[in-house]
């Protein structure tokens, strides 16, 4: 082994060497260095997608959530919640009562359908407040009108910001409006902008004190549901089976991968694509290789020739090219590894990659960094590099002495 490294180093330490062979290795080195760049930003993306997009998903809605067939209002929470929790028992971290309508948000020059959530800011559990860019989470305003908290899509949208004040107009109590039961209409200050990166939330959502969404409603004390969050998110179907076998008609219970099993989907999808992507990229990178060190072995054929009438064996010379097929693919792991860790780094802080979020669900491409990934790109790139190197080593080795020495 000492023979061959040392014959290794003379080769690349050589000034002989021809400008096309050191040319064929930098591109043999580019290229394992690309294929290590696409396959840790593509695992590393994907990851980041799937733990961001859930995550978001986890802390803007409940793990569980209770609501009413065909829309229906549910009974005052003040009586049905010490039910709920003792069904639960000590599994709930939390537990919010919520009022969900449909109404329509106008100014002097726009008006967009939204969602009207009413909740209390002392009970919510939707973790909006940790999303605020402008103002407050609360609904408490300096004048006798009541406060409503909007998305930043939105805010843009209708061009309004703190302060501003827009009207909301609704149903009354779920009904068509007529002479004896009119709209909803009333008028609220805006207190606070939350910017989550999701379009559905930023551009459709918007929030208010539950008491007052129930007088504007006219609801009375009912509500729309139940959002529970759990102290462990693993006991989610259990709990979910429970309720929904204990609590009566018109109570519908469904967990969270229920209620976004589009979103959970999509991830999944985004998943099956991949081995085909990273076979191909292998395969290129091993072609890359073999190719690379035939040029070498032809280029060094009356070297070969010499080795072997100095008494080098087949193994020997076997083991010097296979070392430097290993050579070239550390240099180029090394590079790969180190591009995509600058990348991963200025992305997360820059957001260099911005996505539409009406598509992607987020609005800048996501970096989950996972040394893991990166180790085992690393490995999965050495051993493909010495099974590569295994047939021009061969060819190398069964070079005759004679046809080396007399090779021009």
């Amino acid at each position: 082994m000492r023979f061959s490294l040392f014959i290794l180093r003379k080769y690349l330490k050589s000034k002989r060497d021809s400008k096309f062979i050191s040319l064929v290795s930098l591109i043999a080195i580019l290229g394992i260095a690309l294929g290590v760049i696409v396959l840790n930003i593509s695992l590393t993306v994907l990851d980041g997608f799937e733990k961001t997009v859930q995550q978001k998903i986890v802390d803007l809605n409940a793990h569980i959530k209770i609501s009413a067939f065909r829309n229906l209002n549910l009974p005052s929470y003040e009586t049905e919640m010490p039910k709920i929790k003792n069904l639960i028992q000590n599994n709930y971290q939390s537990i919010t009562p919520f009022v969900s309508k449909f109404a329509i948000i106008k100014t002097k020059q726009f008006s967009e359908g939204i969602q009207v959530i009413g909740t209390a800011p002392s009970l919510d559990n939707s973790n909006i407040k940790e999303y605020m860019t402008e103002g407050e989470f609360n609904f408490q305003s300096n004048s006798s009108m009541p406060g409503i908290v909007i998305g930043k899509k939105l805010a843009d949208k209708i061009q309004i910001g703190i302060g501003d004040k827009i009207n909301l107009l609704a149903f009354k109590n779920d009904k068509l409006p007529s002479f004896v039961n009119p709209p909803a209409i009333e008028q609220f200050i805006v207190t606070g902008i939350y910017e989550s990166g999701m379009a559905q939330y930023d551009d459709l959502k918007v929030y208010i004190d539950l008491k007052t969404s129930q007088s504007f409603f006219d609801i009375g004390v009912d509500i729309s549901g139940y959002n529970i969050k759990l102290k462990d998110i693993s006991k989610i179907d259990s709990i979910e089976t429970v309720l929904q076998e204990n609590l009566r008609y018109p109570h519908y219970v469904l967990s969270i991968f229920k209620v976004h099993q589009n979103i959970f989907t999509w991830i999944d999808l985004q998943k099956e694509p991949i081995p085909i992507v990273l076979g191909f990229i292998i395969i290129v990178a091993v072609f890359n290789i073999i190719g690379m060190l035939l040029m070498i072995v032809l280029e060094k054929t009356e070297s070969i020739g010499i080795l072997k009438s100095l008494g080098a064996n087949k193994k020997t010379i076997s083991t010097i090219f296979t070392l430097q097929g290993l050579y070239l693919s550390v240099i180029g792991i090394f590079i790969g590894n180190s591009i995509s860790i600058l990348f991963s780094i200025l992305q997360n802080e820059f957001n260099i990659i911005s996505l539409p979020s009406s598509v992607y669900f987020i609005s800048s491409v996501p970096i989950e960094i996972d040394l893991m990934n990166y180790l085992i790109v690393s490995l999965a790139t050495i051993i493909l590099s010495v099974l590569a190197a295994y047939i021009p080593s061969r060819i190398a080795g069964n070079t005759k002495i004679i046809s080396a020495i007399r090779f021009e």
